[in-house]
């Protein structure tokens, strides 16, 4: 693992995140967690209440010789509603807002010119909220979070919200997906 880049994204529920991300070929973990606050290790209880300004995010692990910073940028910008203020469908409040947490300089530049190319091509209706904002800390979230979709598939909630995005992943991204994740 000590070879491996890392991405930090918030795109709404970290479970929601989660499952596309560990569908790419690349990517090696994805851990959910909670960054961009201001109390020391929240628990999940604290974060819902939405006064501890955290965001519900994935640290997302993975090899840059097989899927690039851009290529997550771009999974991630079409799998979430990057216009939406503090919401993404009926999960609403702070901690499910769209943000990309960069970890240098590089990433926040690529992140910066990516959203403005965006803007640009006039790919959504409205603008593009999306916080950019340096890493600070990402605390792991708790385990029943980790690989949610994976041991809760039949819930109606990852049925309704999550098996949609997935997809759309597998329409607009099959070339990324792992070998497995396509049969």
């Amino acid at each position: 693992m000590e070879n491996l880049k890392i991405a930090t994204f918030a795109g709404g529920c970290f479970w929601c995140t989660e499952a596309v991300f560990n569908e790419i070929e690349g990517v090696h973990k994805v851990v959910s967690g909670y960054t961009g606050g201001h109390i020391k290790n929240p628990a999940y209880r604290e974060i819902c209440s939405g006064r501890t300004g955290h965001a519900e995010g994935v640290q997302i692990y993975y090899d840059e010789t097989l899927v690039s910073f851009s290529d997550l940028l771009e999974i991630f910008f079409t799998t979430h509603d990057p216009t939406t203020l503090n919401r993404q469908g009926n999960d609403v409040g702070t901690q499910y807002r769209s943000a990309v947490f960069y970890s240098d300089e590089s990433q926040k530049r690529f992140t910066e010119r990516f959203i403005e190319q965006l803007e640009a091509s006039e790919a959504y209706t409205n603008p593009i909220v999306t916080e950019v904002a340096p890493l600070d800390i990402f605390y792991e979230a708790e385990a029943y979070h980790q690989n949610y979709y994976d041991a809760h598939k039949d819930q109606p909630y990852c049925q309704v919200i999550i098996n949609p995005k997935l997809r759309k992943l597998a329409k607009d991204f099959s070339e990324k997906l792992k070998k497995e994740a396509v049969s």
